[in-house]
């Protein structure tokens, strides 16, 4: 229930906050494939979500900044995030918007002197609590006045001012140390050098880290599952009923052993997708697919897990519980199961839109 920040200053002070970051900024200018096999392994640790989602904006979220902020924003920031002394939040998601990021009503309007003041609510913000600053997209034109439902959104790295933005944590499920929030913003001001790249572009800007988002949360789902089946299997040995392991009978070692086959299958299609996106390459199916398949896996893994143990599998004290919690979360979050068969219907195989 309390951030980890003596787990967060570790892989800060070991230079790994800063993996995808430049070197020109302090980074080791490495790729999603990098990235991926360090959130896995935080992720397999045991650490599951709590300990991936404290570093996953710092590792991955500031794409947007790197690639299209001024120089300024990035010299001002991005050595900072490496350092492990900045805590940045990310803006997005509206209580009346969802995925349809199109329809958010967050609102930056220029005042006399060039700059935004900024009105509106976003929700399921990680780490606002932590955060000194968050990367806001809000509109800069109204959905009606645009051409396109895609045009008129800018992006901001700004100061989450405290006296302009009351931050209100959601009680949650799981993945309970790095918090959740609603925040009701109320006239923020927002300096013009403060803004990611051009007025009116920012949903461009964001589409860019889709793909490597879908695959950073695919591969912390497998690290879930591995964890899982790794206390699955060490009770399954220990654990005498009738006289034998209980690992020994087929009724509950087969599940287990069909888990780890998925998750293996998962390995191959995530391992692809960062390949992939890399090398510059088309990934959008692949992270797609990632995202879809680990999460599933993952998932399948801990439940399984959780009726091995039976009874005990319910109880905080075995961990499998907190798998299965934070495994849930990732068959919602960032976007649904059924979002992904959507794009795979239409993108993938060229059927019609279904929304």
């Amino acid at each position: 229930h309390e951030f980890p920040w003596e787990f967060y200053k570790a892989f800060a002070d070991a230079g790994w906050l800063g993996i995808c970051v430049p070197e020109e900024h302090g980074g080791s200018g490495l790729g999603i494939l990098e990235a991926s096999l360090l959130l896995e392994e935080v992720s397999a640790s045991g650490a599951g979500m709590n300990g991936a989602s404290c570093m996953h904006m710092s590792i991955f979220g500031m794409h947007p900044v790197i690639v299209h902020g001024s120089d300024e924003l990035k010299r001002e920031t991005l050595p900072r995030i490496v350092s492990g002394d900045l805590h940045v939040c990310f803006g997005v998601t509206e209580p009346d918007a969802g995925l349809d990021t199109t329809r958010i009503k967050t609102f930056a309007k220029r005042n006399g002197s060039g700059d935004y003041v900024v009105s509106g609510r976003k929700v399921w913000i990680s780490k606002a609590l932590e955060s000194e600053k968050v990367l806001l997209l809000t509109r800069t034109t109204k959905l009606e006045d645009c051409a396109k439902k895609t045009d008129g959104m800018t992006l901001f790295l700004t100061d989450l001012d405290r006296d302009r933005v009351d931050i209100r944590p959601i009680p949650k499920m799981g993945r309970e140390a790095v918090d959740s929030n609603e925040l009701f913003i109320d006239n923020l001001e927002v300096p013009e050098e403060h803004r990611v790249g051009e007025e009116g572009k920012g949903f461009r800007y964001l589409l860019d880290g889709l793909n490597p988002e879908r695959i950073l949360i695919a591969v912390e789902a497998l690290g879930l599952g591995r964890a899982a089946i790794r206390r699955a299997v060490n009770y399954g040995n220990e654990r005498v009923v009738f006289g034998r392991p209980i690992g020994q009978n087929q009724g509950l070692q087969f599940p287990i052993a069909d888990a780890q086959m998925r998750l293996d299958a998962a390995t191959l299609v995530v391992r692809k997708a960062a390949w992939l996106y890399d090398q510059g390459l088309p990934c959008g199916r692949e992270a797609n697919a990632a995202k879809y398949l680990c999460a599933d896996a993952g998932f399948a893994a801990a439940d399984r897990a959780v009726q091995l143990h039976g009874g005990m599998g319910y109880a905080r004290e075995y961990h499998v519980e907190r798998y299965f919690r934070e495994a849930r979360l990732l068959r919602i979050a960032p976007i649904s199961q059924e979002m992904v068969l959507n794009y795979v219907g239409e993108h993938v195989l060229g059927l019609p839109r279904s929304y």
